[in-house]
């Protein structure tokens, strides 16, 4: 479990094949990272294979790739970083699991005064999960829904310091993200779903 608060952004350098996946080396600050310890990277939940100071790996199977953007991460790119929630650590975002659920495309990126907002093309599933100021994860960043302009399209308004510590600063129309929804949405919709169903059959 995560929070969507970004604790480093690391740098790929090495992608290889290996019998376990996709496998990619990843620099980062982080210290006493453990083999076998659950990392998300871009929002995905992804496990740590080996460590040394300053770089871990984490390998990506087909189910992985067939659902995210990671079979298309080369050598030289930025990704976010969150070590997974340790009991009694603040949760000053939102409950994530770093389930990705679908990958979106940037529409657009504005300014509005002090604010960067950018809007995002979702998978239709997702939009009965999204309500405005509601919570959405983005390439693993807890992000707060500013508007839905349109149908599946969901606008962000970001701010300063996490332009500053994400990737998120460096996107532009065409990019795609990671985007996970609320969990407690999904919840709420798989519990409700057959009791609407009846409802609809009377």
């Amino acid at each position: 479990m995560f929070t969507g608060l970004i604790t480093d952004t690391g740098t790929i350098d090495r992608v290889r094949t290996t019998d376990a996946g996709r496998e990619f080396r990843i620099q980062c600050a982080y210290e006493a990272v453990r083999d076998g310890e659950s990392i998300a990277v871009n929002g995905a939940c992804l496990t740590v294979r080996e460590c040394g100071a300053g770089w871990f790996t984490v390998a990506a199977v087909v189910t992985t790739l067939d659902r995210t953007t990671i079979a298309a991460w080369t050598e030289g790119k930025r990704v976010n970083l969150e070590r997974a929630l340790a009991v009694g650590d603040r949760l000053g975002g939102h409950l994530v699991q770093g389930h990705v659920d679908g990958v979106a495309t940037v529409r657009a990126v504005t300014q509005r005064g002090d604010a960067t907002l950018i809007d995002i093309e979702v998978p239709a599933e997702l939009m009965p999960l999204t309500v405005p100021h509601g919570s959405i994860t983005v390439d693993g960043v807890s992000l707060t829904v500013n508007a839905i302009p349109q149908e599946r399209v969901v606008q962000l308004s970001m701010i300063e310091y996490t332009l500053r510590h994400t990737t998120l600063g460096a996107l532009a129309s065409g990019d795609s993200v990671h985007v996970e929804a609320d969990v407690i949405g999904k919840f709420v919709q798989r519990l409700t779903a057959p009791h609407l169903a009846a409802a609809a059959e009377r």
